[in-house]
């Protein structure tokens, strides 16, 4: 993030010595990205950050894909995946399974009702979008407070953890990036501020509350998610430090977690339908997230208001449907939590009759997040065990290729 944030007990000058109540030197810890020609934060640790008396393999969930091959259409029903599985049994980190994922990115999902075991994304950030439950999301930072429509943009080897708070499970869809994941350049002044035609700004950024000091004595192991020799190039390794890691007595700078609702998005209409850009709420390399709130739709007295067809021939297209009536998609199955896949190299809109029964509707309530890739994805094994196959063939009355 471009904006400043100062949390906790941190010294007058930045690279000096800083001591505790004893005395005693905290250890200052210089978090930066892009050879520390980027974005950065100090954090001021009670122990030495980089003391570790253990490391063993941590075995990833499944992350292998297969081909989106032969290409058609697809739709994912994401509640299907955990069933009647107990919610407590799972954690928001290893209990995520892989529905989607190419080069640059992987989305996955889960019903958590555990808390996670202490954690670290070494290849990227992650978006996580709390679809429903709450939690509490621990950093080194501080606390993070989740609820239902937030996402949590957690910056790339961010120690924390998940903790579902509340009766319901936390169901969250996760979007790993082999990237930083940020607002999109355009929306953004040279100097970083979000502009007056931006669909939110900074008031509507919450950041974390600290610090977090952990009192807890003895070893604790942090899950470390790496590149290495695995599937995707990505490797996963258990760390023991000999105290915990929440030691955070203050920290300063421009890279921390924050948390933004879609609630707080301000959609942006016009006389006529509007292009998906304008429904952008991050980036990062390769990808785009966007999402779809409720609002007032076309007013020219000739639009259609639900979209056009069309053929977006650089990019897959991802949609998770999180709430609402979504229009252009009644008769094709898709409900909460469902996903739907529209892959490049093919022409997709409306399910038929969506196109003509739009015209004079003046409002949609609907919630959607979707993600865009500029490389195709393959299905992860989540996506491939909740698929209906039967969705390819809706645009054409429902009529596989082996019908009449």
């Amino acid at each position: 993030m471009p904006y400043y944030r100062r949390a906790g007990d941190v010294p007058a000058k930045r690279h000096t010595q800083h001591r505790g109540p004893d005395g005693g030197l905290y250890y200052e810890e210089l978090m930066g990205e892009e050879g520390f020609s980027s974005d950065s934060s100090l954090l001021y640790h009670r122990a030495i950050p980089s003391a570790i008396t253990g490391s063993r393999a941590w075995e990833l969930p499944d992350l292998t894909t297969v081909a989106n091959h032969p290409l058609k259409p697809r739709h994912l029903k994401l509640p299907s995946l955990f069933g009647a599985a107990d919610p407590a049994a799972t954690d928001a980190v290893t209990g995520r399974r892989l529905v989607l994922g190419n080069e640059d990115v992987r989305i996955g999902y889960v019903v958590a009702g555990a808390a996670s075991p202490l954690y670290r994304n070494g290849v990227g950030d992650e978006c996580v979008y709390v679809e429903s439950g709450t939690a509490r999301l621990e950093t080194v930072f501080g606390v993070l407070d989740a609820r239902p429509g937030d996402y949590l943009v957690i910056p790339r080897a961010t120690t924390h953890r998940w903790v579902p708070t509340g009766d319901a499970p936390l169901r969250a869809y996760c979007i790993e990036a082999n990237s930083h994941i940020a607002p999109p350049a355009r929306y953004l002044s040279r100097y970083g501020q979000l502009l007056e035609h931006a669909p939110y700004c900074e008031r509507d950024l919450r950041g974390p509350e600290g610090p977090l000091l952990s009192e807890a004595e003895g070893a604790v192991e942090v899950l470390v998610k790496h590149r290495g020799p695995g599937p995707g190039g990505l490797a996963g390794t258990v760390l023991t430090y000999p105290t915990h890691p929440f030691d955070v007595v203050g920290w300063d700078g421009c890279l921390y977690p924050y948390a933004f609702s879609i609630h707080d998005f301000e959609p942006l209409t016009g006389r006529v339908h509007q292009p998906p850009p304008v429904h952008q709420v991050f980036e990062g390399h390769n990808f785009v997230i966007c999402n779809f709130v409720p609002r007032k739709v076309d007013y020219h007295p000739l639009s259609i208001p639900v979209p056009y067809y069309h053929s977006n021939v650089d990019s897959d297209e991802v949609m998770f449907y999180c709430g609402g009536d979504y229009e252009a998609r009644k008769g094709s199955g898709i409900g909460q939590g469902s996903v739907s896949l529209h892959p490049g190299g093919h022409a997709h809109g409306p399910q038929p009759g969506a196109y003509e029964r739009s015209i004079g509707v003046e409002f949609f309530d609907e919630l959607a997040v979707m993600v865009d890739t500029f490389r195709p994805l393959g299905l992860g094994e989540g996506g491939t065990a909740c698929e209906d196959q039967g969705y390819a063939w809706t645009w054409a009355g429902g009529h596989g290729p082996l019908e009449a």
